[in-house]
């Protein structure tokens, strides 16, 4: 077991291991809120129906699809941290619905393209019309250029995590 970490005067704290100071204390804290921010965010759209039986990705799947047009299932799951299985399945759950179709990939014989079907954008454009009516109701205390400050602060976070997680070597992470 390592040694205990103590705190110093300057709020660094000692021993083995790196070093932790207040920026990455502030950090941590914004990844946690934005944690919780999420898991709030999951319930309310839950409760609205944004968030459907197949879970949440289905919005951000059509969501993919109505502002790139058609996709591959791999093209959208190498988008999001999810398997490509997973994509496929909510894929073929889409199109049983009747919101999503496959169609001919010019560019390869066996990967079909996911497009959208009339009702699945008729459908996506309700479910984001709902959501941008909710955002319309929330930080009344906060001013548009706070808010597309904290987007571009947890954007750049997220590149960060996503570059540092394709160079992880997963033998290495374990034992970390």
């Amino acid at each position: 077991m390592a040694p205990a970490r103590h705190r110093t005067e300057m709020g660094r704290k000692t021993g083995a291991g790196p070093t932790v100071d207040s920026k990455a204390e502030a950090i941590t804290g914004l990844m946690l809120e934005v944690a919780q921010c999420f898991f709030r965010i999951r319930a309310l759209g839950q409760k609205t129906g944004l968030i459907t039986s197949w879970g949440g990705g289905a919005f951000g799947f059509m969501r993919s699809l109505a502002l790139l047009g058609p996709l591959t299932v791999p093209q959208i799951a190498q988008m999001r941290p999810t398997s490509r299985q997973r994509m496929q399945r909510l894929a073929d759950e889409l199109a049983a619905e009747g919101l999503v179709e496959f169609i001919d990939n010019p560019k390869h014989r066996r990967s079909k393209l996911v497009r959208l079907t009339p009702k699945g954008g008729a459908r996506y454009r309700e479910l984001n019309a709902r959501l941008l009516a909710i955002a319309a109701t929330f930080g009344v205390a906060l001013g548009e250029p706070d808010i597309r400050r904290a987007k571009e602060v947890v954007r750049q976070l997220s590149d960060d995590v996503k570059a540092r997680s394709e160079r992880i070597n997963p033998y290495l992470a374990a034992r970390l």
